[in-house]
């Protein structure tokens, strides 16, 4: 029971950190100022007492977008919170330069604007001086700064550490419970070769070596230099407390072929690098602890959706 709870505390989904969440919003929010500035500039600047200048007001209408685009798509959002601070100090200098001949309506209106656009800005440089101060890695299952993708899970499996070990440092029984896997074969002086499910039903092919192999304990293997998908990985075994069952950490790295833009996409479309690592930690559970890993192939099923098919099957 308490290997049990443990396991459920262990597998809780890691949220964002601060700085994401908040950099997320204030993307979400350059995106709508952006597209009511593109398509209603009149009205806006009529709202805030700044007069008619639609072309000003649709230039700063692309900026927002721009900036808003960056921090929803990219991983560091530190110079889209920089280019955000830059673009609030521009809004700050037209708005004081149409209170120069401004009547006192059109006063009351931008000092409005000004207070809020203030505040925006006091959000915009904090963020960015989070984002900049924070260490450069990143929440798990998202692209690094390099490009680069970390995915780190945990599970707890009622066999002793030996038997996880052995069933692991077999490297030929990895394709039993890793999905994306299709074989792995043993070379000489320590190296394998692995092929692995890519995009649209392709194959990818690499070698990767052994970097760390304490029995029991931790197994730990990279890529050899020139691979096409540069990875890195290392599993950790821990007996329990209570001497019944091991912890079971795995944790990866690797650069994949489209880059960050790639990554993006396929968490749109279902192909979730964490919930992979997720599943795969709990069919390695299965299979050590009943001998078998339930499957669904065979069983009648819907259309399949569009992503499934350009991913090779992902999401399953």
């Amino acid at each position: 029971m308490r290997l049990r709870a443990a396991s459920r505390g262990i597998q809780a989904p890691r949220r964002p950190e601060p700085v994401d969440r908040l950099a997320q919003g204030l993307g979400w929010f350059s995106v709508a100022l952006g597209a009511a500035e593109l398509l209603a500039p009149r009205l806006l600047g009529r709202a805030i007492g700044a007069g008619d200048h639609p072309a000003l007001t649709r230039g700063c209408g692309l900026r927002e977008i721009a900036a808003g685009v960056g921090l929803l798509t990219r991983p560091d959002p530190a110079p889209w919170l920089l280019a955000r601070v830059a673009g609030d100090t521009m809004d700050l200098a037209m708005l004081a330069a149409a209170m120069a001949d401004a009547d006192r309506d059109a006063m009351r209106r931008l000092s409005g604007a000004a207070v809020a656009v203030l505040a925006v800005t006091a959000l915009d440089v904090y963020a960015a001086r989070a984002a900049r101060e924070r260490p450069a890695a990143a929440a798990p299952g998202s692209a690094l700064r390099d490009g680069s993708v970390r995915v780190e899970h945990s599970i707890a499996v009622n066999r002793s550490a030996e038997d996880c070990y052995r069933m692991w440092r077999t490297l030929e029984n990895l394709p039993r419970f890793i999905h994306h896997v299709e074989s792995v074969e043993m070379r000489d002086s320590g190296r394998s070769h692995w092929k692995a499910k890519g995009p649209a039903g392709l194959s990818v092919e690499w070698d990767a070596e052994i970097t760390r192999d304490d029995p029991n304990a931790v197994i730990a293997w990279r890529s050899v230099e020139g691979s096409r998908i540069p990875n890195s990985g290392v599993v950790r075994f821990a007996p329990a407390a209570d001497g019944r069952g091991t912890f079971v950490s795995l944790s990866l790295q690797y650069e994949p072929p489209t880059g960050a833009l790639g990554l993006t996409l396929a968490k749109l479309f279902g192909a979730d690098p964490e919930q992979h690592v997720r599943e795969d930690l709990r069919r390695f559970k299965r299979l050590l602890e009943t001998g078998e890993i339930p499957t669904t192939q065979g069983q009648s099923h819907g259309p399949r959706p569009l992503w499934y098919r350009a991913f090779g099957g992902a999401g399953r």
